[in-house]
């Protein structure tokens, strides 16, 4: 592992803790937010998809 992953997977933990602690603000059950990430998993899958097979052709 070299110094640039180790610096994403810094940054992606604070990412992590900024949305947690948004979501805690707005006082949001566990079951709600388990939902929103579900829908926001499935957007960028489907735009991950959607753009190597544009890419592709």
């Amino acid at each position: 592992m070299n110094e640039y992953a180790i610096v994403s997977l810094v940054a992606l933990g604070g990412f992590l803790i900024l949305a947690l602690s948004a979501l805690r603000a707005r006082q949001m059950d566990f079951k709600r937010g388990a939902i929103l990430a579900g829908a926001w998993i499935v957007i960028f899958a489907v735009v991950a998809i959607l753009t190597s097979t544009l890419m592709a052709a």
